[in-house]
């Protein structure tokens, strides 16, 4: 058995995470958005570094059974609106359709602007084609690089496919030159046309870098004679090769990874009810894990608008370890403003002046120049100093310690607002911090917003790219069937059955390897039905009209693997070295560093300590206390009441 490599690719940071037999890696890149391709290579040499000793990607990758990648890119390009021009063709000139709320109309004139057309499906033959080729001609004129196609009407995909052969016969690729069509029929057939035309509009939009890059890196790979093809982890939870994953399936992977790892950690602790907050360098992504289950949503939130997939219900709140935290009205603002990997915080010495809760805490002295990041990343205390004295703590007329101490409440405080925003806070509630400013003020964020138990991952800094390796090879396939009784059922079954055994097939994987799953939907809700060892269908009664069939053809393969579960004795931790806290007052506390690969399970003890791994720094605070489990994970419990209430 091969190794596993996952990478998670962030705005800030590139995580990576490689399975090996028994024994797994981990580490972390500075992301180069300028050419992604630089930071998934250099993040393969330095774990390549970790595993031999010294670097060697080919023997690294040549030992490889597969490599899948996640990348929040697409959702910072649709935060940023930087993506292509695209262009739009519809079917009736009555388009409040497209625009429910003034959130999708303002949507709509970002993506679209003005490049929009209609044609009338009525015309005559030689009408309907002059006026095909003047709108298509108005769109390329007004800058559309991408057209999409998003008829309504009950005999939309008719339409659309016509169009499509119209198209193809009127305007030959070297004629239409690099202007693709896409048509939504292709991409979804949900009974709203709003929902299909933002499933179309936003796949259009994060295509051609997805595309960009993809393609370059497996292209790379190849050179290097990888065992299989790259794998794109998608939000769905499971991965495919590049050319049969669709851009909106990027969308939000990062978070999915984060959730499917924290839903293999909740089932393993028994916790009913896991608050998840993964907090990157821009944002700190919030989400729940309740009864053994992913809380998610059939039609999935995709800046604010509702699309075909499900998604996992995570919301971003604009605070992050790289957040911009600023004097304004004389109050401490913090975010959504982000100063990114380049130049980073004032602290990384790259030539960054903004203030952030990294230098806050480097101030504090929770984070220490010699050790943070790996011992790889040196920072500079005048620095960060500097950026605070000049954004927060003069405006404010405030002493150093005083403002750096408002600035973690400040920042605490707003990711505690973000969760009691999107849920209720119950007494069984546990809060797991994970991504690399997760666990460092972990501690205040539970104590703002009343939670009494943190879980922090031992592999908290990675923890998405870990979170892909519960996960398994996939291809879904669905198809809407209006006339509904079991032999159209049936067939309909064969057909998509078909399609996704093929797509297996590209994988490496036969029939034979593959597990099918197989459900309907009707009005929200699914609706499993059971297939035969063999892949025979089950006969079964399904109720409704124009329901949506799909099917899942599922190949597993290695899992990450957590520590059996048994009785541990509390032990002593070990004392690696101590550090001096400063209090609000400058007052200087010095207190045990524990290191957390040194722990063995059992070991525990009570703040305020401060608790380390290379690339994740964790303040335990006086009233609450830390356990390392079996897994060697750490769990903060409030000791007293005023740990949470003060």
């Amino acid at each position: 058995m091969g190794k596993l490599i996952n990478i998670d690719n962030g705005g800030t940071l590139t995580d990576i995470w490689v399975l090996d037999g028994d024994n797994s890696y981990h580490t972390k890149t500075i992301t180069t958005p300028f050419d992604l391709s630089k930071c998934f290579f250099e993040g393969l040499k330095k774990i390549s570094e970790d595993i031999y000793g010294h670097e060697d990607l080919r023997a690294l990758l040549q030992s490889t059974d597969h490599i899948r990648y996640s990348t929040t890119q697409g959702t910072n390009a649709l935060v940023e609106r930087k993506g292509p021009s695209l262009g739009l063709l519809l079917n009736t000139s009555d388009n409040n359709w497209c625009r429910e709320d003034d959130h999708q109309a303002s949507l709509y004139a970002d993506l679209l602007g003005a490049r929009v057309a209609v044609l009338d499906t009525t015309l005559a033959p030689e009408d309907y084609h002059k006026a095909l080729t003047e709108a298509v001609g108005q769109l390329a004129a007004d800058g559309a690089s991408r057209i999409v196609v998003a008829y309504t009407g009950d005999a939309y995909v008719e339409q659309e496919r016509a169009l499509h052969r119209m198209m193809l016969r009127l305007f030959p690729r070297h004629l239409l030159g690099s202007v693709p069509v896409l048509y939504s029929n292709a991409l979804c057939r949900h009974a709203n046309p709003n929902v299909r035309l933002w499933t179309a509009l936003f796949n259009a939009f994060l295509h051609p870098a997805m595309e960009r890059f993809l393609y370059n890196t497996e292209s790379e790979l190849s050179h290097f004679r990888t065992r299989n093809p790259l794998l794109v982890y998608r939000n769905d939870g499971y991965s495919g090769r590049v050319a049969k994953t669709i851009a909106l399936k990027t969308y939000s992977s990062g978070p999915r990874g984060g959730a499917e790892g924290a839903l293999a950690y909740s089932n393993y602790y028994d916790y009913r009810r896991v608050i998840t907050v993964d907090v990157g360098g821009t944002t700190t992504d919030i989400g729940l894990i309740e009864d053994g289950k992913i809380v998610d949503s059939r039609l999935g939130l995709i800046e604010g608008v509702r699309c075909s997939d499900p998604l996992a219900e995570i919301v971003s709140v604009g605070v992050g370890g790289g957040s911009i935290i600023r004097a304004e009205g004389g109050e401490i603002r913090v975010g959504p403003e982000s100063v990114g990997g380049a130049p980073g915080p004032a602290c990384f010495g790259m030539g960054g002046d903004k203030a952030t809760i990294t230098d806050a805490l480097l101030v504090l002295g929770l984070l220490d120049p010699k050790t943070y990041f790996g011992g790889k990343l040196a920072l500079k205390y005048d620095k960060a100093e500097a950026a605070i004295l000049r954004h927060v703590a003069e405006p404010l007329s405030l002493s150093l310690e005083q403002a750096c101490t408002q600035m973690l409440d400040a920042w605490a405080g707003k990711i505690a607002d973000g969760i009691r925003e999107y849920t209720t806070i119950t007494d069984d509630t546990v809060l797991m911090a994970f991504g690399g400013g997760g666990p460092m003020g972990v501690a205040a964020v539970a104590k703002s917003a009343g939670i009494a138990t943190v879980l922090i991952p031992r592999l908290s800094a990675v923890f998405s790219a870990h979170g892909i390796g519960f996960s398994d090879i996939a291809h879904q396939a669905t198809e809407a069937v209006s006339d509904v009784n079991s032999g159209t059922i049936a067939e309909a079954y064969e057909r998509l059955k078909d399609r996704v055994l093929r797509d297996m097939g590209t994988e490496g994987y036969s029939a034979e390897q593959c597990e099918l799953e197989v459900w309907y939907e009707l009005a929200g809700e699914c609706h499993e039905l059971a297939v035969g060892s063999d892949g025979e269908f089950v006969c079964a009664e399904v109720q409704g009209d124009n329901v949506l069939l799909s099917v899942r053809a599922v190949r597993r393969i290695s899992h990450a693997r957590l520590a059996p579960k048994v009785h541990l004795e509390s032990s002593e931790p070990k004392v690696f070295s101590d550090r001096a806290l400063i209090g609000p007052g400058g007052e200087s506390e010095r207190v045990p560093v524990f290191r957390v690969e040194d722990q063995i399970a059992g070991a525990a003890g009570i703040g305020p300590v401060v608790l380390e791994e290379a690339f994740w720094t964790c303040s335990v605070p006086r009233g609450w206390g830390f356990e390392f489990t079996a897994n060697r994970d750490i769990v903060l419990s409030a000791t007293s009441h005023r740990a949470i209430s003060e």
